[in-house]
């Protein structure tokens, strides 16, 4: 069973971005779109953990797309592939250099774009529907969390938290980091607020899988011993 992957598809051009997205959903695609490169970070902080694939245009209003995946690359290995107009080695270098996973050059076809989101899907494990780390397994389709093959009860946030988590093991998360993409880049709460989400989340998952550690003065990191994978 596969579920509905969702694309995040940013371009400038209205009539283009509906073409492209209505080509989209009729390939099964849960589709989001933006106009600009504000409007893209906006919706990217807000989905984070829904977007499975970026279809990011170079050249944007507000905030240029190799802006946008710079910021894109501080937060998250989402799959993101680059649309422009631009052919010249060096622009598809540099995007390359800044984390793009593929570069499609204008004017393209439909099919085109059909070939690439499913080839870069199917590379990165997004047909894949699992996520472990230790003693953890995340049902990214049914978004269940499971410890040891039993089922854990989970709120919608506490699974957001999890999930970004298991998807940053090894690293340092800010409070203010986790703040903005668990619950939203607009989000105008205090950071005491993922302390509390953190604690519930702890205590459900037992002191059996305590990997999530407190990084003092900073925030917290997760570490299962063992680097997290998908299948």
């Amino acid at each position: 069973m596969h579920y509905k992957k969702t694309l995040l598809v940013v371009e400038d051009e209205e009539k283009l971005l509906r073409t492209l997205s209505d080509f989209l959903d009729l390939q099964g695609y849960e589709v989001l779109q933006a106009l600009d490169g504000q409007k893209a970070l906006d919706i990217f902080y807000s989905h984070m953990n829904e977007i499975d694939l970026i279809l990011l245009d170079i050249m944007l209003p507000k905030i240029s797309g190799n802006d946008v995946l710079k910021e894109i690359r501080k937060n998250s290995q989402i799959p993101v592939i680059m649309l422009t107009a631009n052919s010249s080695v060096e622009g598809q270098l540099n995007s390359f250099s800044w984390g793009a996973d593929d570069y499609i050059v204008k004017p393209y076809t439909l099919s085109i774009i059909k070939a690439h989101v499913e080839a870069v899907l199917k590379r990165v494990g997004k047909y894949r529907q699992t996520l472990e780390a230790g003693d953890l397994l995340l049902d990214l389709s049914a978004q269940k969390v499971y410890r040891k093959g039993e089922y854990v009860e989970t709120t919608r946030r506490e699974y957001g938290l999890l999930l970004f988590f298991m998807e940053n093991q090894g690293r340092v998360l800010k409070r203010e980091h986790i703040l903005d993409v668990v619950w939203g880049y607009d989000y105008a709460g205090e950071t005491r607020t993922v302390d509390t989400l953190v604690k519930q989340l702890r205590k459900k998952l037992t002191r059996e899988c305590n990997y999530i550690r407190s990084v003092y003065g900073v925030g917290y990191i997760f570490e299962a011993g063992a680097d997290g994978k998908r299948n």
